[in-house]
């Protein structure tokens, strides 16, 4: 199974793109548009083409667009000066869309991300991650393009930053690393909230108020320089997907994020400036810890009895099975699991990919 090139991305997603764009990056929910499912279309099709996977990606959209619900139409401008005040209203998502493509209209996209990474960051659970998420994706399509980018590469990229400043959503009682263990060792004993009924909004209300909280951000090891960032995400990273073996099963959905939140970080990290990179660890790192602390289970499943179910799996295995089963969440969680055995070569991994698989329903 081979990567697509630079100039089949180029060809192949704008098609899939343009015909997203005239879905909001949410459906369902209440009256105000709250507690509804991400649209993840654009990250699952980014994921099909990169990776060349053997799927009818025309086929797939076909099923999938049946879900979603359009975008609304606009209703006040976004003013350059007055943005913070905007920011988590739901209700201008369209406004941020027409905000952000004219951004992207007239400046280069790396000097958009430069100023709006820093100001959306602390607001990165911003739709249970899936605006830095968005954001990620659409820049990994970006950075694989030749030449200058298809304008509906550019609209992706401003429907995730809208996405993601409308809402927008400030984790209080956050604090840097200053502990000693590593990211495997934290994940494994993070406390978990005591009630972990109803929406992820209300979990994480109970978050910022429970004794834990800080305690399970403190316990990791500082970053002690920039330059170090990147390997220490890479490490991030590779823990998240393989915890995932003993906690998936807890809620399989939402603790898929906790691999692929600090993966979109690691991704868009090269094009962001070097005094943005341990501001983004920190980031990442509490929205790891945000996810397994408001779903992970009480007790882990026997990760050994697992990856004993699945043998000699191999990472074109993991990319086939994922692309068959079809569903978006496997898709993405397989390819942040597929980077980091190719980093690692453990075979855990490769068990997690199939594992996903078997805890989420096939669509």
């Amino acid at each position: 199974m081979a990567v697509m090139t630079c100039g089949s991305m180029v060809e192949a997603l704008p098609a899939a793109y343009e015909r997203l764009h005239a879905y909001g990056p949410e459906f369902g929910g209440d009256e105000e548009g709250n507690h509804g499912m991400t649209n993840h279309g654009p990250m699952a099709v980014e994921v099909m083409v990169r990776r060349g996977l053997d799927i009818d990606v025309d086929g797939w959209l076909d099923r999938y667009v049946r879900r979603l619900a359009g975008l609304p139409g606009t209703s006040r401008a976004i003013q350059p000066d007055d943005w913070g005040a905007a920011l988590g209203q739901a209700r201008r998502l369209p406004d941020w869309a027409a905000y952000f493509r004219h951004e992207l209209t007239g400046r280069p996209w790396s000097e958009v991300l430069g100023q709006w990474w820093p100001r959306l960051l602390p607001g990165i659970v911003a739709g249970s991650t899936h605006g830095v998420i968005r954001v990620g994706h659409a820049v990994r399509t970006l950075r694989g393009t030749a030449g200058a980018p298809a304008r509906q590469t550019l609209d992706e990229l401003a429907h995730g930053l809208a996405f993601w400043a409308a809402r927008y959503r400030r984790l209080a009682g956050t604090v840097a690393p200053a502990g000693t263990r590593t990211p495997g060792q934290v994940l494994s004993a993070v406390t978990r909230i005591e009630d972990q009924s109803g929406f992820i909004a209300h979990r994480l209300d109970r978050l910022e108020r429970s004794p834990g909280w800080t305690a399970n951000l403190r316990a990791l090891e500082p970053v002690a320089s920039a330059e170090e960032v990147p390997a220490r995400l890479e490490s991030l990273v590779d823990s998240a997907a393989r915890a995932y073996l003993g906690l998936g099963h807890g809620s399989p959905v939402l603790l898929v994020h906790a691999a692929t939140a600090p993966n979109a970080v690691r991704h868009v990290l090269p094009v962001l400036p070097t005094e943005q990179w341990l501001p983004s660890f920190a980031a990442a790192w509490a929205a790891v810890v945000a996810v397994v602390a408001t779903y992970a289970p009480p007790r882990p499943a026997p990760c050994a009895e697992i990856v004993r179910r699945h043998p000699e799996l191999t990472r074109e295995d993991a990319l086939q099975r994922a692309a068959e089963h079809g569903d978006e969440h496997v898709l993405k969680f397989a390819d942040t699991a597929v980077e980091s055995y190719d980093r690692t070569g453990d075979p855990e991994l490769l068990a997690a990919t199939r594992y996903v698989g078997e805890l989420i329903d096939r669509p």
